[in-house]
């Protein structure tokens, strides 16, 4: 059996939300954000890559002010993996629920994502490759579980991916740049192709952010 979200008031997860924008405008040097078109009356799948403890906070800041900004969000949702959810159990309050690879429950997790896909507004947060990896990696594995919950969605969805890379350069405080990329959505949905978009995507992203060196081709 899953272990379902229980969001906190509207007004709480409003006030955490600012609180961290105010945040990470103190702690982190710059935080920008590519834009990608948001399309209106849809729901938004949103995959990140995934490298760090903060990418969910990243996330947060990225759906305030890189999608709720451009087109109202009713629902904020996010996929993790059910023993990471049992050690943090307060996540629960801030939309998290919970997915067991192998598990009988993976099904109920699975048309609980795509039941709040086919809600208009409502964004469901996952990170596809299902594991930390480091963000310069050149290639990004996207597991099934995209397909799978597609594949259940029958309402209008777009898919979003954002490519999140942090750098120093010249500042003491690390700033974190936003690739995000409109990926289409479920009516025209095909898992290879949104597998070679994302890594074609991801791999402009690291290059964009590499300031003089030319590195070969095939890297």
């Amino acid at each position: 059996m899953i272990i379902k979200s229980k969001l906190l008031p509207a007004p709480f997860i409003k006030a955490a939300a600012y609180f961290l924008t105010w945040f990470f405008r103190k702690r982190f040097n710059k935080m920008m954000i590519s834009q990608a078109e948001i399309l209106p009356g849809h729901s938004y799948l949103l995959m990140c890559n995934h490298f760090s403890f903060w990418d969910a906070f990243w996330a947060s800041y990225l759906c305030l002010h890189g999608i709720h900004k451009h087109q109202t969000m009713t629902g904020f949702s996010i996929m993790i993996l059910e023993k990471q959810l049992r050690k943090n159990m307060w996540m629960r309050y801030f939309g998290c629920f919970s997915i067991a690879p192998g598990k009988a429950s993976v099904q109920e997790s699975l048309d609980y994502a795509a039941e709040m896909l086919n809600n208009p507004g409502h964004l469901l947060l996952m990170y596809p490759q299902g594991n930390l990896e480091s963000s310069h990696v050149r290639h990004i594995l996207i597991k099934d579980g995209v397909k799978d919950i597609i594949s259940r969605v029958t309402g209008n969805c777009q898919l979003i991916w954002s490519s999140n890379i942090v750098e120093y350069f010249e500042s003491l405080k690390p700033s974190v740049y936003f690739n995000m990329l409109d990926c289409g959505t479920n009516k025209d949905f095909d898992f290879d192709e949104l597998s070679t978009k994302i890594n074609e995507h991801h791999r402009e992203a690291i290059q964009k952010q590499i300031r003089f060196t030319e590195e070969p081709e095939g890297l």
